[in-house]
């Protein structure tokens, strides 16, 4: 058994040297203070940034970063961007998002997720700039999604860093999550003598296998926060979440993972107030090859000696509640966004182009949003998003197919129709006083 181990570890160490594994360490190290960056390549280092102070397009930027078994590699990282976070949120409204990436990237200065999701935080600033004033802090969240560097063999660690992913999601991540969603309720607590509305919002991302991420560390979250809304309560209301929102771009897990969400919320064809807002919204091309053709192959052969049943569900159209038959085999082996069956919309190139730059803008589309019927039509800036009439209206977690026009392949997420739709959705959940302006009470 000893040798075994030892020619093992030869092994590991000889293919590692052959095809040059990836670096096994923090790129963001620097936590002694808060680093003032006017352009993206300044502060590489530093695990806490704030962008162009004082300007329209100001945020500020954390990295907190996980070794392969989901653990803090350096607890004072993580405590440094708390620390710089929370006085922040102790005085002023906050828009906190927590980016997750996926398969191939993690939190190196220069790496293209890294780069995107200053974007998005630069478009989200602005929006806030123009209207509610909230103070936008980002949070990128780094793991080691690449493991192997030389191309064509990388491309061979889709499962064994798809194991890492899980891992990463159950372990170090949900505390992670937590006490950040703890900082956006900071201020409430130091205005017991006069409570304000709570206008501080929490929004998450993952893509790829940090979809994955994301996911295993919430699951049980999200499933608990909506059975607390259901009907046979002492009282009904709007179906929580985690935070405001979950975003999940070309996400790589089972189907079947999402049927406890799915289920629930298509049980006794629920009707939603009109209040309700987007809780889970996963996004997956339609062209997105690695989750539609890679993923089910893969997980064919690691459900070899499982068995499977027949699921009896329901879906609920316009006509009421009818039967859905659920192949478990299949949603065990296909990726949550190309499992037919759990579909709930799509999004398509618009045919018309609103923009929305002010918040006069926005609440003209959370209205829109609250007036949702099946077979539903809503026109974004440069996309349009279709129900596809087998879910109740309102239902608080969408699953969506991505027109390939939009999202070309798996990693390409970031093009201005998906910005814009990812935004719009982002405001929709977080528009400050949307409980009012919809008519819900919370």
């Amino acid at each position: 058994m000893f040798l075994i181990t030892i020619r093992h570890l030869a092994l590991v160490v000889l293919l590692c040297a052959l095809t040059a594994c990836a670096g096994n360490t923090s790129y963001r190290g620097n936590i002694q203070t808060t680093c003032i960056a006017q352009q993206e390549t300044d502060c590489a280092d530093s695990a806490l940034q704030h962008h162009a102070p004082k300007q329209r397009d100001e945020y500020y930027l954390g990295f907190v970063e996980f070794d392969d078994q989901g653990q803090l590699r350096d607890r004072r990282q993580l405590q440094a961007v708390l620390d710089g976070l929370y006085p922040i949120a102790g005085t002023q409204d906050v828009l906190i998002v927590v980016f997750v990436h996926g398969w191939h990237h993690n939190a190196r200065p220069g790496d293209a997720n890294v780069d995107a999701f200053r974007r998005l935080l630069t478009k989200l600033a602005r929006v806030e700039s123009a209207g509610s004033g909230r103070k936008v802090l980002g949070v990128y969240l780094g793991w080691r999604g690449e493991s192997v560097t030389v191309p064509g063999i990388k491309d061979l660690t889709f499962w064994e860093r798809k194991n890492t992913a899980h891992k990463v999601g159950q372990q170090g991540i949900p505390e992670v999550l937590l006490k950040l969603e703890e900082i956006v309720n900071v201020k409430a607590g130091t205005e017991e003598a006069v409570p304000k509305p709570l206008n501080s919002r929490l929004v998450v991302i993952g893509h790829s296998f940090g979809g994955a991420v994301v996911y295993a560390a919430l699951q049980q979250i999200l499933t608990d926060r909506f059975i607390d809304s259901r009907r046979g309560k002492s009282y009904r209301d709007d179906a929580k979440g985690f935070g405001d929102l979950v975003v999940l771009m070309n996400p790589a897990f089972e189907a079947l993972r999402y049927a406890t969400l799915y289920d629930l919320s298509q049980e006794y064809c629920r009707r939603y107030f009109p209040s309700q807002v987007p809780r889970l919204a996963i996004l997956t091309s339609e062209n997105d090859l690695a989750t539609k053709y890679a993923f089910p192959t893969g997980r064919a052969f690691s459900t070899l000696f499982e068995t499977h049943n027949t699921l009896i569900r329901n879906t609920c159209t316009e006509r009421g509640q009818s039967e859905l038959i659920i192949d478990e085999s299949a949603a065990d082996r296909q990726a949550v966004g190309h499992f037919i069956p759990y579909l709930s919309h799509r999004l398509v190139p618009g045919s018309s182009q609103p923009r929305r730059a002010v918040v006069s803008d926005f609440r003209q589309l959370s209205r829109l949003w609250a007036t949702q019927s099946f077979s539903n039509r809503i026109s974004f800036e440069g996309s349009e998003l279709i129900h596809l009439g087998k879910t109740q209206p309102l239902n608080p977690y969408l699953n969506i197919r991505v027109d390939k026009a939009l999202i070309a392949d798996h990693n390409d997420i970031w093009g201005d129709q998906v910005l814009n739709f990812v935004r719009d959705l982002i405001v929709i959940s977080t528009l400050p006083g949307s409980s009012a302006l919809l008519g819900g009470v919370r």
